[in-house]
């Protein structure tokens, strides 16, 4: 694609190599294209197949971040594999965006996506799943979206043209999870971005939780990374002992930068993704990004060579219970591994063990 935005594959793993390093301080055919008729025939796709079609696959992401990366990889990673399945060729290299958070990018990424004619855009997050279907609206081209936690609040339940995997987060058994650690907690804080979506229903719902068990909390808020470390210090002078933070965007782009903090306090960080703990936090907790990854290229095949449309895929949200605790830092706040394991068992259906890495695929 021609707009600056737009960029290789290589070129994105050396820029997301560089924001990560940035992070520590402060997700053309060769045979003409498929058409973007989303209502073609079983019949039809199966032929387009055979033939060696190649599709042309606009992947956006919302910021460059350990989760959304990963999906992007993984998503990237399926469509290969079903790619040589079906004999098809899912161009991705040269329709791939990362919009940096930035909306005027991901308006031009959609409108420059539009042009190309691609044959399926997967937007990663919600932001851009929004800015996509918006994009699309006089058009065929459908949208699949990834890591959108709650799609009926996005107003994307329902709505034609779009479906895609969620990542919507038990916030209950996450609480659960803080206070088996700590059963005489009275004070939890809350760290996250008023401007995330994916934050506001979890931050409801650990308020309740809080009011219904009789724990005090306090919020503190970010939209940037600097802002995000004077959120999380603030927090520590409130003497708090633990802290949560749900699927957040932006805290997720700072965690690199505020575990080190969090832990030199003795303070347990508590997040909604298992990158959270691969950047540097206590405990994630949710759904495996790779395996929602993974979905969301099934969900792009069916209807590029399956003959499938949205309304005949409704959006898949998948088991939370996975654990991922960061030993390292479970080993700086003071606490027993063995003995945290144990007293998260009854809240999660598993448990991993990782260290910290800037970079992870």
């Amino acid at each position: 694609m021609k707009n600056v935005t737009m960029i290789s594959r290589r070129s994105f793993l050396k820029a997301a190599m560089a924001a990560s390093a940035v992070s520590a301080l402060a997700f053309t055919g060769c045979g003409g294209s498929a058409s973007s008729t989303v209502a073609a025939s079983s019949t039809a796709s199966s032929a387009a197949a055979e033939g060696g079609q190649t599709f042309k696959v606009g992947i956006v992401n919302y910021v460059d971040h350990a989760s959304l990366n990963q999906i992007v990889e993984s998503v990237e990673s399926r469509l290969d594999e079903l790619g040589a399945e079906k004999g098809v060729t899912f161009d991705y290299a040269d329709y791939y965006a990362n919009a940096q958070a930035d909306q005027s990018n991901l308006n031009q990424i959609g409108a420059d996506l539009v042009g190309d004619g691609v044959d399926v855009i997967v937007a990663v997050a919600t932001p851009t799943a929004a800015t996509m279907l918006a994009a699309v609206e006089d058009t065929d081209i459908p949208v699949v979206y990834s890591a959108v936690t709650d799609p009926a609040a996005a107003g994307f339940d329902g709505e034609e043209n779009i479906t895609g995997t969620s990542d919507a987060l038990n916030t209950e058994a996450i609480m659960n999870l803080i206070t088996a650690v700590n059963p005489d907690i009275d004070t939890i804080g809350l760290l996250y971005d008023l401007s995330q979506d994916a934050s506001t229903q979890a931050i409801a719902d650990a308020k309740a939780f809080c009011d219904a068990n009789g724990i005090k909390y306090i919020e503190k808020n970010g939209t940037t990374t600097a802002e995000v470390q004077m959120a999380a210090e603030a927090l520590i002078a409130a003497g708090v002992k633990a802290v949560f933070t749900p699927t957040d965007n932006t805290v997720m782009t700072a965690e690199l930068s505020i575990y080190e903090t969090f832990t030199e306090a003795g303070v347990q960080h508590y997040t909604g993704a298992d990158s959270f703990a691969l950047n540097g936090a206590f405990v994630g907790y949710g759904v495996d990004y790779v395996q929602l990854g993974e979905a969301t290229a099934d969900m792009v095949a069916e209807i590029l060579c399956d003959g499938k449309t949205t309304a005949d895929l409704p959006y898949q949200t998948f088991d939370n219970g996975i654990v991922t605790i960061n030993t390292e830092t479970c080993e700086a706040l003071g606490l027993d591994l063995d003995t945290v394991k144990e007293a998260f068992k009854p809240y999660c259906t598993e448990i991993v063990e990782v260290t910290t890495a800037e970079n992870f695929s």
